[in-house]
């Protein structure tokens, strides 16, 4: 299997390796099914790196985040990653890691599913054909914006400082992908911003409207105030396809997005680098729903979010899209019997912990 594709699992902290065991149980079973070319390894990470090797991440794992054609990532943060001394936490922190493989482009897929609508807490006609997804510029904006940190002033009052930053040249990079993502589905393309006292913000909203105009005018484009945008997607979800946003705007609307999916348990994520000259980049799967150290260990946790982000690594890395379909219909399967993780619990499901959500995806994929 020397053409094989590499898949590279990190389970991280707090409910990281139990979602992660479920994907893994999902993978080698595609695999064995449909004899897919590719080979997985796990990787060491975080707060139990730090313990084995005194490192968060040590050499080996940096070199599989390299090489590696796919990421499957679990979870960081928490009381065992956060006890870890500061250094250790500079070094591993996922933003870094995000900014070391230059992943700019963020996933994360909104979709209504029926079987899920009385988990969400709007109305069913509100939900009827939402499917979009929050693009978010990953490497720049806020969080990584300089200067930064916490200092004390002259008369002994403390001021923290982040910077709002973004050239010309990384709001366009993000625009065209959001281009390009927004024609192969219905053409419709929401830039977000807060252009009315931002002058990130004006920048923003001026170079995707240069951008649109010289390239891209085939695709539908308006312009949305950031404020706005968190009422529209639950007031009305159903008008966005694509949702085009900065670092920090994208990481708050998707969750306020959740909602319509049921739960943030349910969301999954790509982090996508620019193509490399041999056509490949660097990618990074993870569910949106973090480390929840507070439901860690006692298998209640949603694994969904984790199994979808697989979905999304056959179809955008792994080169099987029929298999990527092949376990969303699994998904939706499961779902639709009833069986319920905690945070999509509705009256009349059946629940199920962790691993028999795991199970029941695994029931699904033999009809799927």
């Amino acid at each position: 299997m020397s053409n094989a594709r590499q898949v590279v699992f990190i389970a991280g902290e707090g409910i990281g390796p139990e979602v992660m065991a479920e994907v893994r149980r999902v993978l080698d079973r595609l695999v064995a099914d449909e004899r897919l070319a590719i080979e997985t390894r796990e990787a060491l990470y975080g707060a139990e790196a730090w313990r084995r090797t005194g490192r968060t991440v040590p050499e080996a794992t940096a070199a599989a985040l390299e090489s590696a054609d796919a990421i499957l990532f679990g979870a960081t943060g928490g009381p065992d990653y956060d006890a870890l001394p500061a250094e250790a936490r500079r070094q591993g922190n996922l933003l870094r890691i995000r900014k070391r493989l230059d992943l700019f482009a963020n996933l994360r897929p909104i979709v209504a599913l029926p079987a899920l609508a009385e988990a969400s807490s709007l109305k069913n006609r509100v939900l009827a054909g939402v499917d979009f997804i929050v693009l978010r510029e990953l490497s720049g904006g806020l969080y990584f914006g300089e200067p930064r940190g916490i200092e004390t002033l002259p008369g002994g009052e403390r001021r923290g400082v982040n910077t709002h930053v973004y050239t010309s040249g990384e709001i366009r990079r993000i625009a065209r992908f959001g281009f390009e993502l927004a024609r192969t589905r219905s053409g419709r393309l929401c830039s977000v911003d807060k252009a009315n006292v931002m002058e990130a913000g004006q920048l923003w909203r001026e170079e995707v409207a240069a951008l649109h105009a010289a390239e891209f005018a085939d695709v539908e484009l308006t312009h949305m105030l950031v404020d706005n945008c968190a009422m529209q997607i639950v007031r009305a979800p159903g008008q966005f396809d694509v949702l085009l946003t900065d670092n920090m705007f994208g990481d708050i609307l998707s969750d306020a997005a959740a909602m319509a999916a049921g739960s943030l348990g349910m969301l999954p994520s790509a982090s996508l680098g620019p193509r490399r000259a041999d056509g490949r980049r660097a990618a990074l799967y993870e569910p949106v729903h973090g480390a929840a150290p507070d439901i860690a260990g006692r298998d209640i946790a949603n694994p969904l979010g984790a199994i979808l982000s697989l979905a999304l690594a056959l179809r955008l890395t792994l080169d099987a899209p029929d298999t990527a379909a092949r376990l969303e219909r699994a998904v939706a399967a499961a779902l639709a019997t009833g069986v319920r993780t905690r945070d999509i619990m509705q009256q009349g499901g059946t629940p199920v912990g962790t691993r028999g959500m795991g199970d029941a995806v695994l029931r699904a994929l033999e009809g799927a």
